[in-house]
């Protein structure tokens, strides 16, 4: 949707007519809810006039009657045949498939022993989740995001999922069908499907039936993050939204929140950087109407968005999902995942893959004033999806990164196990401007995690989900000392295969003893969410991460299924006492 924005912002001064719709002809997974975005109740001024919460509206039935009867005429007799990955009734099928709102609801069976760790915190996860199914083509990237968070407490836990109440999902919920269109499947029917989708859409928002340039129009479906001790639920193609939890374990949309920013800021990345020291985030924001197509930014510990710096050595638009940072620099990649919007007028995907283009690192000082310092150096097939973690040595001469690496790029849209994914340990040369690669598995990874607090520093230990088909089929733990980068080889130490029929997302590392600067590495556990196709049934799980079979020492049942998902953490007590709602 990042793209949109450009061709969107013709229609800004645009008169606001009035529109109402008054049945729901596309069949709803959820029923349709009225506009309702909640109050912010946070005390600090300068973070509740940050918040923007777009306002109820009424609308007149005939033209918004009009417009989906448009819609409908294009679905059915202009879209071409759909592809795979494009096709709904493919797409969300089995655990794809979304789930309803699920209120605080307590689980009913734990197996084994929660570890003390946990006590008093939660696991928050993140992932799409359609409130309405999809007509037309739908891509599993675009789904509305949902929070699923098991809370604990005394041994006991309770769940519950929320939606994170978008602009779009608010505006969508409030006509009962669906209708914000996605660069990665609405323009992806055929040309005259997309010219008559991109038509349609322009009408709408001259009409007013939604503004994506007041309010923006992403689904916030893609990570979550603590920033200047404030939770935000963030997806790149639009600003993060603020959330709150209630000492009860509800989850409650405050608004999308855009950093006390001076200058227009429209959105950020779903990777912001925590520097665990100074309490400082740093992000970027890409576009794709004019240079710069990438700025750089900071925001402080209090957090206030800093001026951003222009990287213009970025000489085209760009996607861009992940980026590193270490002590002393900020690491972008410049991937063969590009931009053009005006490929949608000849009815294709804005986003695609220049396959002449060579790929590049980039390297700038973290906290550079402009990009006049910053080193580009080429790197051939380096399409980093994720950065794991990265670090300086020598002084900062040298940058370690370590990434996952879309290595069939071409494929990555289809699914994420079509891409070949690997997992890779980069090592830039600052001052020679020169890289070298190394595999760090011979399984295709993704999702890898570390213990936080090494973030930015030189670790040891990396934990990633093993892909196979359409699911993940285990979990593995590298140790990076045993790379050579002689020979190559395996740095795998330890691992889960899962049973026939489960899979598991993203895990994410608690350490046993948070607060002992002494405790090793990797003394603690990983914690995901697990579902078992056989028997129908969601788990929460947490496996020892310091076992050679990364043993799972104890389970919850989960009160309803857990669908796939994206990106989590783990918050702790003292997290959650700074994010309850007072």
């Amino acid at each position: 949707m990042t793209t949109l924005v450009s061709f969107f912002s013709t229609f800004q001064n645009a008169s606001s007519h009035n529109i109402h719709s008054t049945r729901s002809p596309y069949p709803t997974i959820t029923a349709a809810k009225s506009l309702q975005i909640p109050k912010n109740t946070l005390n600090q001024q300068t973070f509740d006039e940050n918040i923007n919460n777009p306002l109820p509206f009424k609308k007149p039935p005939l033209l918004a009657t009009i417009f989906n009867t448009l819609d409908d005429f294009i679905c059915d007799f202009i879209d071409l045949p759909l592809a795979p990955f494009l096709d709904p009734k493919q797409v969300l099928s089995g655990n794809f498939a979304p789930v309803e709102e699920l209120p605080p609801t307590a689980c009913d069976a734990v197996e084994g022993s929660l570890p003390s760790c946990l006590d008093g915190g939660a696991y928050i996860r993140n992932g799409p989740n359609p409130n309405f199914f999809p007509k037309g083509p739908y891509h599993f990237f675009e789904g509305d995001g949902m929070l699923h968070m098991i809370k604990f407490s005394h041994g006991k836990a309770t769940f519950c999922c929320r939606y994170v109440n978008t602009y779009k999902h608010a505006v969508e919920s409030e006509f009962g069908y669906p209708f914000v269109p996605s660069i990665f499947s609405s323009f992806s029917g055929g040309l005259l499907s997309s010219i008559s989708r991109f038509l349609l859409t322009a009408a709408r928002v001259s009409a007013g039936q939604f503004d994506p340039i007041k309010h923006g129009f992403g689904t916030a479906n893609t990570s979550l993050a603590l920033i200047s001790g404030r939770l935000f639920a963030l997806c790149e193609s639009d600003l993060p939204y603020a959330v709150k939890l209630t000492p009860e374990g509800d989850i409650i949309t405050l608004g999308r929140h855009d950093f006390g920013s001076a200058e227009p800021f429209y959105r950020m990345t779903a990777h912001p950087k925590v520097d665990g020291v100074t309490g400082e985030a740093f992000a970027y924001e890409y576009g794709s109407g004019a240079r710069p197509f990438l700025t750089y930014f900071r925001i402080d510990s209090h957090g206030k968005k800093h001026r951003s710096v222009a990287i213009n050595s970025i000489e085209r638009p760009i996607s861009i999902h992940d980026f590193a940072v270490t002590e002393k620099y900020a690491v972008i990649p410049d991937m063969q995942i590009v931009v053009d919007p005006w490929l949608i007028l000849r009815g294709r995907s804005p986003v695609g893959v220049d396959r002449e283009k060579v790929a590049r690192l980039g390297v700038i000082p973290k906290y550079a004033e402009d990009e006049a310092e910053s080193v580009w150096i080429e790197a051939a097939g380096f399409n980093p999806l994720h950065c794991v973690n990265a670090w300086d040595e020598d002084g900062g001469d040298t940058v370690c990164v370590v990434a996952t690496n879309a290595a069939a790029v071409d494929r990555l849209m289809e699914n994420i196990d079509c891409a070949d994914m690997t997992m890779e340990m980069v090592v830039v040369d600052v001052k020679g401007k020169k890289m070298e690669r190394y595999r760090l598995c011979d399984e295709f990874l993704e999702f890898g995690v570390i213990n936080p607090a090494y973030a930015a520093k030189k670790n040891r230990y990396i934990y990633a989900v093993i892909l196979g088909e359409k699911r993940s089929v285990g979990v593995v733990k590298l140790d990076l000392t045993l790379l050579n980068k002689e020979v190559g080889g395996d740095c795998t130490v330890a691992g889960r295969r899962f049973e026939p029929g489960c899979h598991g997302g993203e895990p994410f590392f608690v350490a046993r003893e948070p607060n002992n600067p002494a405790a090793e590495e990797d003394d603690g556990y990983l914690v995901a969410y697990f579902h078992y196709g056989r028997t129908q049934e969601s788990k929460f799980v947490v496996m020892d991460a310091k076992s050679p079979t990364l043993e799972i020492i104890a389970t919850v049942k989960l009160p309803q299924r857990m669908p796939m998902g994206f990106h989590g953490l783990f918050m702790s007590e003292t997290d959650l006492q700074t994010n309850y709602i007072k």
